[in-house]
């Protein structure tokens, strides 16, 4: 079980966006690395760079300057705690046989934000 998964609402640790907050749309996995620590996600409206895309009327595309989402690795973000406001560690606790993830600093329940 992962610590972070995705649409849970994270912040981000480092980087031009040190700070900023936002939910994690997908976890990429680098497919030639064999380490689970090899990881990177997605979150939305961070780390958005400006991409220039050829028009293409047979997909229905435009073209022109648009701007893009691209990943960040998951040691640079850390699971946002909105009862503290603060970024927060995770513990998993094992309750009759089922897995659960746990704030570290309060022990509530982790929730996933449904959009």
């Amino acid at each position: 079980m992962r610590k972070i998964q995705s649409q849970d609402y994270v912040v981000v640790l480092s980087g031009k966006d040190k700070g900023k907050t936002g939910v994690v749309k997908r976890i990429l996995k680098n497919k030639k690395s064999k380490n689970s620590s090899d990881l990177k996600v997605i979150v939305s409206d961070v780390n958005l760079v400006v991409k220039h895309e050829k028009p293409n009327p047979n997909k229905g595309i435009k073209g022109g300057r648009v701007k893009k989402e691209k990943p960040i690795d998951i040691s640079n973000v850390a699971i946002f705690n909105r009862t503290t406001n603060k970024k927060d560690k995770v513990k998993i606790v094992v309750e009759e046989g089922k897995k659960f993830r746990v704030f570290s600093s309060t022990g509530e329940k982790i929730e996933k934000e449904l959009n």
